[in-house]
């Protein structure tokens, strides 16, 4: 993953937690969080869509977060920050 496709994530988060005038924030990109989830080792390349809202759910639940299926805020940045670092322990030779 791409630096350029992290801070796509995070920043229509960010943008979307600035700019909020009490409405939802929309979720990010579903091609990002598909790439992020396989970055961390939550979801396999050519899953089927099902299986995204329950890796999604696994994540929220061990990062601590509201487990609700959905890419807000609070899960794109923690995600973006678990891939972030899960790649770098494979860059060591590390298992992530």
């Amino acid at each position: 993953m791409t630096v350029r496709r992290i801070f796509t994530v995070v920043g229509a988060a960010l943008a979307g937690t600035v700019s909020a005038t009490g409405e939802a924030v929309p979720p990010a990109d579903p091609r990002e969080v598909r790439a992020l989830l396989a970055d961390v080792g939550l979801l396999r390349p050519g899953a089927f869509d099902a299986e995204v809202g329950q890796a999604l759910r696994r994540f929220q639940a061990r990062a601590g977060l509201l487990v609700d299926g959905v890419a807000g805020p609070r899960t794109s940045q923690a995600l973006a920050r678990s891939a972030r670092e899960a790649r770098h322990l494979r860059s060591l030779g590390m298992a992530a």
